[in-house]
């Protein structure tokens, strides 16, 4: 159950985060022994900092992407239903 950080490096976000999902629905409902839940949690707790961690990165990519020519920041609001996360830029 536990992810070996190569392997977790290699692992599209998309495909992370389905993982911490299954982990937090695993956990939720209240099936797994004591020993199971708490290697979820911790496998859950390294897919949650490697995802903040690839959404960090996305959001300085696209703090660079918005700076215009002159160096001035061009703050544009998201179209209404676009602030959703794919994992996708």
């Amino acid at each position: 159950m536990t992810e070996p950080s190569e392997e977790l490096e290699k692992l599209p976000f998309d495909e992370a985060l389905r993982r911490l999902e299954g982990i937090v629905t695993q956990l939720e409902s209240g099936n797994l022994s004591l020993e199971d839940s708490l290697l979820a949690f911790e496998q859950g707790m390294r897919l949650n900092k490697w995802c903040a961690g690839k959404l960090a990165e996305a959001e300085k990519k696209i703090e660079v992407l918005v700076k215009n020519a002159a160096g001035e920041w061009n703050w544009n609001e998201l179209p209404p239903g676009a602030g959703g996360v794919s994992g996708k830029l």
